[in-house]
């Protein structure tokens, strides 16, 4: 397992926001949980930015949002 890519991507999620929509400009680690639930359900947005949006639910659920948000301090 390569942990570079993984601390890129981590890094990248915690500086991207929302394209469009109600939450257009929020970090997506800031959407509200119900959103991203929301979206799960319903099916995320192909490419990158849904697969962002899946770890930011996977983040979620297990409660670990917070090292997205320790990142994008930093």
């Amino acid at each position: 397992m390569q942990i570079e890519p993984q601390k890129e991507f981590l890094i990248k999620l915690a500086h991207t926001k929302m394209p469009f929509g109600k939450y257009k400009d929020r970090y997506l680690i800031d959407l509200p949980e119900y959103y991203i639930v929301w979206y799960r359900n319903k099916g995320f947005p192909k490419g990158k930015l849904g697969e962002q949006m899946q770890t930011v639910y996977e983040l979620k659920v297990n409660g670990l949002e917070y090292l997205v948000r320790t990142i994008k301090k930093m």
